[in-house]
């Protein structure tokens, strides 16, 4: 038994999908060479597919600690108030050490991403950067160790009977 998601994937699509989640680079006629469909139909559905906004752009990610980012942190933005947040937002956009912003629910409004050089820098890009912003009134940061795995969202998600 599966969730259902909010857009209906046939099996071609799934295997499209699958397969440019694990290589964007793949030449479509490749693909539909392996899917045993023709090149045509796998620009259809790419198309299809990004028009739905489910295939966003394909890019490389740059692996941080190869660039010599040695630091990577999870910083908690408290807001003095709610009318803070877009402003807030905007701001933390311009700071190029932040690589994912998510607004979270609970005594934290935000959340961002940071890869620094060192703690040093982070401690710079907190108490500069991100201390500075009108309305920020408090933070709490995570360091973090390793990322043993990142991901994208799961195409199929199984449900588990509570019955057993």
């Amino acid at each position: 038994m599966y969730f259902e998601l909010k857009n209906q994937f046939d099996p071609l699509d799934i295997e499209i999908m699958d397969a440019l989640v694990e290589d964007a680079r793949i030449p479509f006629s490749r693909l539909a060479e392996q899917l045993r469909v023709s090149n045509s139909l796998i620009h259809q559905r790419v198309r299809k597919l990004k028009e739905a906004g489910v295939l966003r752009n394909p890019a490389y990610r740059l692996d941080p600690v190869a660039l010599g980012y040695e630091t990577c942190a999870f910083t908690q933005i408290l807001l003095l108030d709610a009318k803070y947040m877009n402003s807030t937002i905007a701001q933390l956009k311009e700071i190029p050490e932040i690589v994912e912003c998510v607004n979270i629910a609970g005594r934290y409004a935000i959340m961002v991403k940071i890869y620094a050089v060192n703690n040093f820098h982070l401690r710079d890009v907190i108490y500069e950067k991100i201390q500075s912003i009108e309305g920020v009134e408090g933070t709490n940061t995570l360091f973090s160790f390793d990322t043993p795995f990142e991901r994208s969202a799961p195409l199929r998600i199984e449900k588990k009977s509570r019955l057993k």
